[in-house]
């Protein structure tokens, strides 16, 4: 195969990733619309309901850090594909539910397919793009396909919704799995297992799971149960001691899930810590905004959908092209800082949306910052949490950003509506009316999400490395006497842009 048709099908096999991607994004959020026509249909109580979305979050949200390391040691294209094939079922499953229990229990095992799939596709995408500008490029690509789903979600599970019904929110899974599948085998490298084989760390497997899977539980029903209740503060606590546990089990044993080393690559340390609270901000920027636009602006599912346009729009301009440009010339770690600034900006600006806003003075400047903002942003995050891996270990390196961002956006998105939902009830006792006690709930919250972004930035620019030369480039040292074109680009790790894939599964 020459030069040029293995470039070719190198982007094939990451339209094909980015395909299996957005099926998994879109099903965290494509339920949310459809949620009213399910109670419906099936019966749920209002609590019952709530399993519907909590049963995928659960399973998703706790195998994610087992499902990259599964890659690791089986093949990243085998476990992609068995993740894939289980979604994908499962996704058939839900659409031809006809009790609670069955929807339920699908879901269920849909958030287990999905986190399997999405801890492995990020070191699939890393392995086929080793030069530095194809990668940033490539990174981009995948990075607005995650940010961009859940707004697609919201369009498309209303269109489903209102033109089908909620079934097909479901079944449109299965073409676009099946075709995944069929393009998977064909344009993804063969699984390469590690010349040493290791066992799986059983003991730290069900430690580290048990521990993601009590977090998420308590944070998803934080809200119902109460913050101070025993409940969630028991769950809190069992969560901690099972990951203490964890820890001391990874510190003994001779092949663990996850080589305590790991933590000490910087990059990854830090992009971690700034991903946990960028996501709780831009949880609050998703989730609260489409809030104000339905429940105070009185906008429709589908209105909501293109008021998020432009800050998508934004997103995508960057990721397909304008964020590598930025990271190939400015690095890692200013991209990520000016990126959360805007974002921050945006959300402070939200905090002011009046109770009789309108689109053009009150939405739209904020959406505008918001799709800069992220789009800067989020592709260098990405590289700067894969970066520093050795290969072999970046299937769990996907797996605990991907967690970071998971239980970040969690719980940010918890604790803000908590305060949302209490300086609300507050107004109304204070006599204020629904609508401005609504909007005033939510400004709150866009302020504390703004100071999230604004931490997230500063820790970015502290924190994230400055630099490291590429191969071939001049050394830091030697890069004061080269021309600027030859020069590092700063933050940006030799193995991130320039890893060897010799010996590496695809």
């Amino acid at each position: 195969m020459t030069a040029a048709m293995n470039n070719r099908t190198r982007w094939y096999a990451l339209v094909v990733l980015c395909m299996g991607g957005l099926m998994i994004v879109l099903d965290a959020t494509i339920v949310n619309v459809a949620l009213p026509s399910i109670r419906v249909s099936l019966g749920f109580s209002q609590s019952a309901l709530a399993w519907v979305v909590n049963g995928y979050l659960l399973t998703f949200g706790g195998f994610l850090l087992l499902g990259g390391r599964l890659g690791d040691l089986y093949g990243h294209r085998r476990v992609f594909l068995i993740g894939l094939s289980l979604f994908t079922l499962a996704s058939l499953c839900c659409g031809l539910a006809s009790s609670q229990a069955m929807l339920i229990g699908a879901r269920v095992v849909q958030g287990f397919g999905g986190a399997v799939t999405s801890a492995v596709s990020l070191s699939l995408m890393m392995s086929l793009f080793v030069e530095p500008a194809e990668r940033a490029k490539a990174m981009g690509v995948f990075g607005f396909v995650n940010a961009g789903g859940g707004t697609l979600g919201v369009l498309l599970g209303g269109v489903l919704t209102d033109l089908l019904s909620w079934h097909w929110i479901f079944l449109v899974n299965l073409p676009i799995g099946a075709a995944v599948f069929a393009c998977s085998l064909r344009l993804l490298p063969p699984s390469t297992l590690p010349s040493v084989r290791r066992r799986l760390d059983v003991a730290g497997a069900l430690l580290v799971t048990s521990a993601l899977m009590l977090a998420v539980y308590a944070i998803v029903n934080g809200n119902q149960a109460g913050w101070g209740s025993g409940q969630t503060l028991g769950l809190l606590a069992g969560s901690a001691t099972l990951l203490v546990a964890f820890f001391v089990v990874e510190s003994r044993t001779r092949a663990p899930l996850i080589p305590l080393e790991l933590f000490r690559h910087r990059n990854l340390a830090s992009a971690n810590v700034v991903g946990i609270l960028w996501a709780g901000a831009m949880f609050a920027w998703f989730f609260l905004s489409a809030l104000y636009l339905q429940l105070v602006l009185g906008y429709t599912p589908l209105e909501v959908g293109l008021a998020f346009l432009p800050a998508t729009v934004i997103m995508g301009a960057f990721s397909l092209g304008l964020s590598a440009r930025l990271v190939m010339r400015f690095g890692i770690r200013w991209p990520v800082a000016v990126g959360l600034l805007l974002a921050s900006a945006g959300l402070a600006l939200f905090a002011r949306a009046p109770v009789g806003g309108q689109y053009l003075p009150d939405v739209l400047p904020s959406m505008i910052l918001l799709g800069f903002g992220a789009g800067m942003a989020f592709n260098p995050i990405l590289l700067a949490a894969m970066g520093d891996v050795d290969p072999s270990e970046s299937g769990l390196a996907s797996g605990v950003v991907n967690t970071s961002f998971m239980m970040g956006g969690a719980l940010g998105l918890a604790v803000l509506a908590s305060l949302a939902a209490l300086r609300t009830n507050n107004l109304l006792a204070a006599g204020h009316g629904h609508l401005s006690a609504l909007a005033g709930g939510y400004h709150l919250a866009f302020v504390i999400g703004a100071g999230f972004a604004l931490a997230a930035a500063l820790l970015g620019a502290v924190l994230l490395r400055t630099g490291e030369a590429l191969p071939g480039h001049a050394t830091e040292g030697e890069a004061a006497a080269e021309p600027a074109a030859h020069a590092a680009p700063e933050g940006v790790p030799e193995v991130a842009l320039a890893g060897a894939s010799d010996g590496r599964d695809g």
